[in-house]
């Protein structure tokens, strides 16, 4: 069970990371909800893995620590903050340039020249 989690968390965080490291808008806001999940799911192995269990002692047996269900829930929000955050910032990118890709060499000409060409004239 415990090689099942962690490869789990290892394959989540290896494809959030490739999808961050795209140079369009769409892969990085999924490549960044990828990275949450691997976050919520190592935060959830991390206080140990119990089924049917209540997440605090009531009586003598094993139980759930209820610290890592805090700290998911409080990444879960975090999470959504940021994703919310990322893709107003795109939409704003994709407004303002017309392109969602990241790509200085396949953007426009007249936006790309727009920062040495003031740099030239002064």
């Amino acid at each position: 069970m415990e090689f099942v989690v962690a490869s789990s968390v290892g394959l989540l965080t290896a494809a959030g990371v490739y999808l961050m490291l795209r140079m369009r808008t769409f892969p990085v806001v999924v490549g960044l909800a990828l990275l949450a999940y691997a976050v919520n799911v190592f935060l959830f192995a991390s206080g140990r893995l119990t089924l049917n269990q209540p997440p605090v002692q009531i009586y003598e047996g094993p139980w759930s620590d209820p610290l890592p269900q805090a700290l998911a829930l409080t990444a879960i929000v975090i999470a959504f903050g940021m994703t919310a955050f990322t893709v107003i910032l795109a939409l704003v990118s994709f407004l303002t340039s017309g392109s969602d890709s990241l790509d200085m060499e396949n953007s426009d000409p007249a936006v790309a020249r727009t920062p040495a060409k003031r740099g030239e004239d002064a």
